[in-house]
């Protein structure tokens, strides 16, 4: 039996849909705390001419202003693909308590793949993680965003 997303899941796929219809990696990210959206944001990297303008990194930055400050205490981040290096590094710089992701990525992913910089001990914060959720709304999306890009 399938049980229904939760919100925050829901929400970062829409943000990843959004992504997509402009021509965007379809990869959606959402800050909460205490049960409510704090930030929500899409990959943009094309349209800012900006290799960092990740999801993620986007959703912090967006946190932080609304919440004041740097250290996002209490805040989970939810976001449809395994976050990268540079996202994972955001992640335990901001002190993000808790990562949910949806689609796991054996290629660009820092979390179960590649440095899986939560376990090196030169990381000073790592959040508690749990992945797979909306993995395959996630992972679907992303194929279909790049299989006519595989093609040409």
């Amino acid at each position: 039996m399938a049980f229904p997303l939760p919100e925050p899941m829901r929400m970062a796929l829409d943000e990843a849909r959004a992504a997509a219809a402009v021509g965007e990696v379809p990869v959606g990210a959402v800050v909460m705390r205490d049960g409510v959206a704090v930030a929500a944001s899409r990959n943009a990297m094309r349209l800012a001419n900006d290799p960092t303008a990740h999801a993620e990194m986007a959703a912090i930055r967006a946190a932080a202003l609304a919440l004041g400050t740097s250290r996002l205490d209490g805040c989970d981040l939810w976001v449809t693909l395994e976050p990268c290096a540079m996202c994972a590094g955001a992640i335990a710089l901001a002190r993000i308590d808790r990562l949910y992701f949806a689609a796991p990525d054996a290629k660009g992913g820092a979390i179960l793949h590649g440095p899986r910089l939560f376990g090196q001990p030169t990381c000073h914060h790592a959040p508690e993680v749990y992945g797979g959720i909306g993995e395959t709304e996630a992972a679907e999306m992303l194929r279909n965003f790049f299989a006519p890009l595989r093609s040409r």
